[in-house]
Formats: C-alpha cells, sequence, structure tokens
C-alpha cells in the first residue's frame, strides 16, 4: 500500500476540472446549438421567420438566402466580437445547409397535402397514414443530421471564448423569454 503514489493535495486536479469543461463545452455547444438551429429556423421560413423560402419572390434566390443568414448571424454574434470573416463564415454555412434542406422542406409540405388528402376521405387509410409518417420521420433525421452538422461547422469558426459568450447570451435571452430576468 505504501508503494502506490497519492496525489498531492495542494495540486491542481485535472480531474475536477474536466467534468467542469465538459459541462461547459456541452453547454456551449449545446446554446450554439439552439441559436443557430433557431437561425436556420427563420431563415428556413419557421415560426416568425424573416421572410423565408414561402414568402416573397425571391424566395430561392441564393443571394436573398445569403443576406437572410447574414443577418440572422450578424444578430446572433452580436456581442461576442466575432470578426467579419467569422460571420461570412458561418452565414456561408447556414446558407450551404438551408440551400440543402429545401428539398425536404418542400417533401414535407408535400406530405401535409397528402395526409389531408386521406383525412378528408370517407375512410381513412392508416397504412398510408404510417407509410407518410415514416417518411417523414426518415426526412427529420436527414435534418437532424444536417443542422447538427451545420452546428459542429459553425462552432468550430468560433473561439472558445466566444463560444462561452455566446452560450452566456443565449442563456440570458432564454432566461427573459421564460420569465426569469
Amino acid at each position: 500500500m505504501n508503494d502506490q503514489i497519492k496525489p498531492d493535495a495542494t495540486a491542481p486536479s485535472h480531474q475536477t476540472r474536466r467534468p467542469w469543461r465538459r459541462l461547459a463545452i456541452v453547454s456551449v455547444i449545446g446554446s450554439l446549438a439552439a441559436s443557430l438551429g433557431a437561425g436556420l429556423a427563420h431563415a428556413h421560413g419557421g415560426p416568425g421567420g424573416w421572410g423565408g423560402w414561402h414568402r416573397g419572390s425571391d424566395s430561392a434566390d441564393p443571394q436573398a438566402m445569403q443576406r437572410r443568414a447574414e443577418a440572422r448571424v450578424k444578430w446572433m454574434l452580436a456581442d461576442i466580437d466575432a470578426t467579419d470573416a467569422q460571420q461570412k463564415k458561418i452565414a456561408a454555412l447556414m446558407t450551404a445547409a438551408m440551400t440543402e434542406l429545401r428539398p425536404l422542406r418542400q417533401q414535407a409540405q408535400e406530405a401535409r397535402r397528402e395526409v389531408m388528402q386521406i383525412l378528408s376521405k370517407p375512410q381513412i387509410d392508416r397504412a398510408a397514414l404510417e407509410a407518410l409518417r415514416a417518411k417523414q420521420a426518415q426526412a427529420m433525421d436527414q435534418i437532424s443530421r444536417r443542422i447538427t452538422q451545420s452546428l459542429a461547422d459553425a462552432a468550430e469558426v468560433l473561439t472558445p471564448e466566444q463560444r462561452v459568450k455566446l452560450a452566456e447570451r443565449m442563456e440570458k435571452r432564454r432566461g427573459h423569454r421564460h420569465g426569469r430576468g
């Protein structure tokens, strides 16, 4: 027993700091995910969106998508000292994701129409509804994977300090939305 080396009680333990660091990193990535996910949803024409693809004649215009993405990124990254180059790179990542996800969005719109057709018939075709549900679940998985990839790519553009600032900013905004601020 005396042969075992005991850690110095006064030396900082990397093991005691690691859980905190991991928690901080997960929190930052989670906040970034929420922020960029909201940005994608808004730019994609989600609830309360910024004039997404279903509004206006420039909806498929890549330059219009880029402008919306840049505006959203600028707003998201306010107060974290992100450089113009970082903002442009993240906006480009968002635009690429929006472009790739556009066919899946159109597929979801068509599926909603199909569901309404099935439900408006005298007999409900449960097998057809289930087939549509399964198809949409697969599409949602593709969307989730693509957004997760975009979030990781965007997080790598920022410094660890910027990610911490962004997480703090998003947590503060979250608190205000939920009546805690």
